[in-house]
């Protein structure tokens, strides 16, 4: 019989749990990942942003952004240029989600081919 996490234990499932849901509440929502994929093939600027993930309004890639940034995944570097020059890349702390982005990317494919044979 399968053992299940419950309140009462000792630990063990939450040691896990926990930091899995830390992780999926911040790479929550429909647009975090896409936004970390964009910048994990370099530097972008907003607008370019905008451009790669279509159906995203700029309002929500401002405030994914901000949030990405406060969470020290995302760097933002403003250039005093006219008009000014704002550029996003992943900081070296975001560049350790690759392995994750991957994990999920070979795993999505393997479901893919799994339900697309039945």
């Amino acid at each position: 019989m399968e053992k299940r996490c419950s309140e009462y234990e000792s630990g063990a499932c939450k040691q896990v749990m926990l930091p899995v849901q830390d992780s999926l509440e911040l790479l929550s929502g429909k647009w975090k990942i896409p936004i970390i994929i964009a910048l994990m093939h370099g530097v972008k600027r907003f607008s370019d942003l905008s451009r790669e993930i279509p159906k995203i309004t700029d309002r929500m890639l401002s405030k994914e952004l901000r949030d990405l940034e406060m969470n020290q995944l995302v760097s933002r570097h403003v250039y005093d240029t006219f008009p000014v020059t704002v550029e996003y890349t992943m900081t070296e702390y975001g560049r350790s989600l690759r392995p994750v982005i991957g994990a999920l990317a070979e795993w999505g494919m393997n479901h893919r081919q799994r339900i697309m044979q039945d």
